[in-house]
C-alpha cells in the first residue's frame, strides 16, 4: 500500500504547501469587503461560515464525480493515483481557487463573465451559452439519474413520478435563498460523502486488501491510452471544469479573503482525497483490474464494495451517495445556470418573481431534455467539461499576468489541458477517429501554439492593478 500511502500524504502536504504558494501568487487582502458583506441581499449574497462553506462547496463540486469518474479511472491501475494526485494539487485546485478567488474580485460574477473580462467579448459570449448548456445537461442528467435507481428500489412509484418529485425540488432549491434549504441540507450530505469514504479507506486497511502499488504496466486497458483517455475519464478528483460553474456560489457567501483556501482550494484537495479512495477501492476489491472491468457499472461496483466493506451502513451509505448526492449537484446546476442567465443580462434577482422568470424556462427546457435520448450528446460532456477547465486556466493566467503575479501556476497546467483537450477530440471516437499519430503532434503543437501567444500578448501589455 506504500504507492497509496504516499499519494495521500502528498495530496495533504498539497494543501498546506503548494495551497499557500498559490494564495500568496493570487495575493488576498484580509481587509477587502467580499460580495457577501457589500452585496448582501438576502437570497445569494448571504455570509456563511467558512466551515459550512466548504461542505457546500464541496458537495456542489463533488456529487458522483470522485467516486464514478475514480471507479471509471481504476481501469488504468495504480498509473491513475498520479493523475489524481498531481492533477488534483497543480490544475484542480488551482483551478478551482482561482475561478472561485476571480469571483469574488468581481462581486461573485459567473465564470461567463470573468472569462469575457480576461479573453474577450467573443469568449463571454460563447461562455454565457456554453455554460449554461452545459449547466442544463448536469442538471437534467442528474434528475433522469437518481429517478431511475429510486424506481429500481421502489417499483411501485413509476419513473416519471420520481422525475416530478426531484424537478420539484428543484425548483425550490433554485430559488430560495440559499440558506434555506442548500445551507442547511449540503453540510449533512457533504459530510455524509467524506464519511462514507474514510469508511471504505478503513475497511481497505482493516480488512487487509492488498492495494496494488504504481507499474508501468495496464495503460492501455482494452486498447485505451493512458493519454489523452485518463485525463478525460477522471475529471471530477483532478479538475473539472465544472467546477468553475459552482464555485460562485460560495464565492458569494464568503466573508474574508483569507477564507478562499479553505473553500476553494480545500475543497478540491478533499475531493482528490475521496478519488484516490475510491480508485484505489475498484482496482483492489475485485482483485485487480481484470476483475474490474466485469464487475458491471461504476453504480454497480460502488454498491458491491459499500455493502460489503460497511454492512448495512455501507448500504444505506451507497444509497445516499448515488441517489442524493446526484440530486444535490442537480439543483445547484439549475440554481448556477440561473445566476449565469441573470449576470448575461443583468437581471436583479432580489425579487422572488425575477428568479422564477428566469428558473421557469430552465426547467422547461430540462423536463423536455428528460423525454429525449441524448446519449450521443452527453458523450461530449466529458470533453466539453475539461475544455471549459481549460479556458478558465487561461483566463486566470491573464488575470494574474496583468497584475504581475506568477502567472505559471496556471499557465502550466492550461497548457497540459491544451494539449489533452485538443489531442482527445482528434482521436476519440465521438471526434475525428484520426490515428494517435496525428493526434498527439497536433495537440501538443496546439498547445505549445496557445503558450507562445499567451505570452506575446503578455508582453505587450501594461502591468498594473486591474479591481
Amino acid at each position: 500500500m506504500i504507492t497509496f500511502l504516499i499519494a495521500l500524504v502528498v495530496l495533504i502536504g498539497g494543501y498546506f504547501i503548494y495551497g499557500k504558494i498559490v494564495e500568496n501568487a493570487f495575493g488576498i487582502d484580509e481587509n477587502n469587503s467580499t460580495p457577501a458583506t457589500k452585496l448582501a441581499d438576502g437570497v445569494d449574497y448571504v455570509e456563511l461560515d467558512w466551515k459550512k462553506a466548504f461542505l457546500i462547496q464541496f458537495l456542489n463540486i463533488a456529487g458522483l464525480g470522485p467516486i464514478f469518474g475514480a471507479v471509471a479511472g481504476a481501469l488504468w491501475g495504480p498509473a491513475a493515483f498520479l493523475w489524481i494526485v498531481f492533477g488534483c494539487i497543480f490544475a484542480g485546485s488551482v483551478h478551482d481557487y482561482l475561478a472561485g478567488m476571480l469571483s469574488l474580485r468581481h462581486d461573485g460574477a459567473t465564470i461567463a463573465e470573468i472569462v469575457g473580462k480576461y479573453l474577450g467579448t467573443s469568449a463571454k459570449n460563447v461562455m454565457r451559452v456554453f455554460s449554461v448548456v452545459l449547466l442544463v445537461l448536469v442538471g437534467v442528467v442528474f434528475v433522469v439519474g437518481p429517478a431511475g435507481i429510486l424506481t429500481s428500489i421502489l417499483p411501485g412509484i413509476s419513473k416519471m413520478t420520481w422525475v416530478g418529485i426531484i424537478i420539484i425540488y428543484y425548483v425550490i432549491a433554485t430559488v430560495l435563498p440559499v440558506d434555506k434549504l442548500i445551507g442547511k441540507v449540503y453540510p449533512i450530505f457533504g459530510a455524509s460523502l467524506i464519511i462514507m469514504g474514510l469508511g471504505i479507506a478503513v475497511g481497505l486497511f482493516v480488512k487487509g486488501y492488498q492495494i496494488p502499488e504504481l507499474t508501468l504496466q495496464n495503460l492501455n486497458p482494452k486498447g485505451t491510452p493512458f493519454y489523452p483517455f485518463l485525463f478525460i475519464t477522471i475529471a471530477c478528483g483532478a479538475i473539472s471544469g465544472f467546477h468553475a460553474t459552482q464555485s460562485p456560489l460560495m464565492a458569494r457567501c464568503i466573508k474574508n479573503e483569507k477564507e478562499g483556501k479553505r473553500v476553494f482550494f480545500g475543497s478540491m484537495i478533499a475531493e482528490g482525497i475521496i478519488a484516490l479512495i475510491w480508485a484505489a477501492a475498484a482496482m483492489t476489491f475485485f482483485g485487480g483490474t481484470e476483475g474490474l472491468a466485469g464487475a458491471g457499472s461504476a453504480g454497480v461496483v460502488v454498491n458491491t464494495i459499500s455493502n460489503s466493506m460497511l454492512g448495512k451502513v455501507g448500504g444505506a451509505l451507497a444509497l445516499l451517495g448515488v441517489v442524493a448526492c446526484p440530486i444535490t449537484s442537480g439543483d445547484t446546476a439549475f440554481r448556477s445556470a440561473r445566476l449565469a442567465i441573470a449576470d448575461a443580462t443583468n437581471f436583479k434577482q432580489g425579487p422572488i418573481k425575477n428568479r422564477f422568470l428566469i428558473a421557469l424556462p430552465l426547467f422547461a427546457v430540462g423536463i423536455a431534455l428528460c423525454f429525449m435520448d441524448f446519449g450521443i450528446i452527453w458523450r461530449y460532456f466529458a470533453w466539453s467539461n475539461q475544455t471549459l477547465a481549460t479556458i478558465v486556466l487561461w483566463a486566470g493566467s491573464v488575470y494574474l499576468a496583468q497584475r504581475g503575479k506568477n502567472f505559471w501556476i496556471s499557465a502550466v497546467p492550461a497548457t497540459f489541458m491544451t494539449a489533452v483537450v485538443t489531442t482527445y477530440i482528434i482521436i476519440a471516437p465521438e471526434g475525428l477517429t484520426l490515428p494517435t499519430s496525428v493526434g498527439y503532434p497536433v495537440g501538443i503543437v496546439f498547445a505549445l501554439a496557445s503558450l507562445v501567444l499567451f505570452l506575446k500578448k503578455r508582453s505587450t501589455q501594461p502591468v498594473g492593478e486591474v479591481a
